[in-house]
């Protein structure tokens, strides 16, 4: 079997992890973010 160079440049040198067993990448569709103080986090999100 023949991999196009884009599924490649995405699972290459990737191995399953030994304790979940997955076998790819996963996608986290969550994160956090780091702000100076209250203020810096609320200047930036205010509409």
């Amino acid at each position: 079997m023949t991999h196009r160079d884009e599924t490649l440049a995405i699972h290459a040198g990737f191995s399953p992890d030994p304790t979940t067993k997955v076998v790819a990448v996963p996608i986290y569709q969550t994160t956090s973010y780091a702000f100076d103080d209250t203020q810096h986090g609320a200047d930036l999100f205010e509409t």
